[in-house]
């Protein structure tokens, strides 16, 4: 079982977005990188085409590595390590504090 999943809440741990906080984009797992909501905002140029007309600069998000970010704590908000436990016959992500991820 993965500790990182779409849709967890997140904290960055190290770079330039450092302390920022936001939910897990998208994963990929072969290059070990993930992209947050919010974090690594970078410009790009893009040409004009059916969905940006226009053209021009775009925000957009780029890959963070995996050990650059840690799953934040449901209790107290800050970065925690992920351990899996077995509950009823299923695996569950508990953090270091006891709370169950969801």
């Amino acid at each position: 079982m993965q500790k990182l999943k779409v849709n967890d809440n997140v904290v960055v741990l190290a770079g330039k977005d450092k302390g920022k906080q936001g939910k897990i984009k998208n994963i990929n797992w072969k290059t070990n990188r993930v992209v947050v909501e919010g974090v690594n905002v970078v410009k790009k140029t893009m040409k004009p085409n059916q969905q940006n007309p226009q053209g021009g600069l775009v925000d957009i998000e780029k890959a963070l590595h995996v050990s650059n970010v840690a799953v934040t704590d449901p209790k107290s908000g800050k970065a925690t390590r992920v351990k899996v436990t077995e509950k009823n016959g299923k695996k569950i992500r508990v953090a270091k504090s006891g709370a169950d991820i969801k």
